[in-house]
């Protein structure tokens, strides 16, 4: 049994999700950087569906009842577990009372912790994700609150630790196929978008990044259109009336109104969830080119 001592700002108990249910209206949600959970679960020898926390900006402190091998990858800071450091993207060892602490990141918003044998909460549509659109799933984690450790082991551990990049803290480059409203944008809107000249606003949540900058212009035909309600995927870059372009993240709702210019191919759609406010973000088409009038 795991029992959180500080959840920190905003950790929640994720999974890779719950597709195949949009047509009733809930979207997946999972952890927004399913690569680092993947990583995480792969470390400590769990299954792929095994259950990890989504420790947001750090501040997570958590004690155990029992020894367990546990491993912390995603965004990159410190990690203590008792009064020694350990090593993120690694396996490590902790013993009953020792107390694991996550820092504040240097580089990427989310952390992800996974614990061999994955955490066992209650399911709802099959996963244990929170989704913060729906209110679906456990709650986010409060102080005091025990996390039974399940039995999701696919095997023993293979490697000790996982030569993996730090997120960039510089300018993102992000691929993105044109979307079903790409003719909806003048031509410019594209150089907007490769540019580099937008980043990421503060709000920004697991529902979606909001980028700020130069407007995205509409072509002139579809300026003063309006658009009913169509179906949205994970990594759609929404463009409300603002000009604004929102890249939806994993709790995103499953129909909306506004323009979608593309869609962040699915290699790419994980490392919005390390984008930070203030970060310099580029959206560069993906094998096809983009319309040109």
């Amino acid at each position: 049994m795991l029992t959180v001592v500080a959840p920190g700002p905003f950790t929640t108990v994720q999974d890779q999700g719950r597709p195949g249910y949009a047509a009733i209206g809930v979207g997946p949600a999972g952890a927004f950087d399913r690569s680092a959970l993947a990583l995480a679960n792969r470390l400590v020898g769990n299954a792929e569906y095994a259950a990890g926390l989504e420790v947001l900006t750090g501040g997570l402190r958590l004690t155990t009842d029992r020894a367990i091998e546990v491993a912390v990858t995603g965004a990159q800071g410190p990690v203590t577990a008792g009064t020694a450091a350990s090593g993120r993207n690694s396996v490590f060892r902790m013993l009953p009372g020792a107390e694991l602490a996550i820092g504040p990141p240097t580089s990427g918003l989310r952390s992800y912790l996974a614990v061999r044998g994955g955490i066992a909460v209650a399911t709802t549509l099959g996963s244990r994700s929170w989704d913060s659109l729906a209110h679906l799933g456990p709650p986010p984690l409060v102080a005091g609150a025990q996390l039974p450790i399940g039995t999701a082991i696919a095997g023993d551990p293979i490697v000790a630790s996982a030569p993996v990049p730090s997120p960039a803290t510089e300018v993102v480059t992000l691929h993105l196929t044109p979307g079903p409203r790409a003719d909806w944008f003048d031509p410019a809107a594209w150089q907007v978008l490769a540019s580099g000249d937008l980043q990421v606003s503060p709000r920004i949540d697991r529902v979606g990044v909001r980028l700020q900058g130069t407007p995205l212009p509409r072509a002139a035909a579809y300026r003063d259109r309006s658009l009913p309600s169509e179906g949205l995927v994970r990594g759609a870059v929404e463009v409300p009336p603002d000009g604004q372009p929102i890249i939806l993240g994993a709790d995103h709702p499953t129909t909306g109104g506004y323009p979608v210019i593309g869609v962040i191919t699915a290699d790419d759609t994980d490392r919005c969830g390390q984008l930070v406010p203030g970060q310099p973000v580029r959206l560069l088409p993906d094998a096809i080119s983009p319309p040109t009038g």
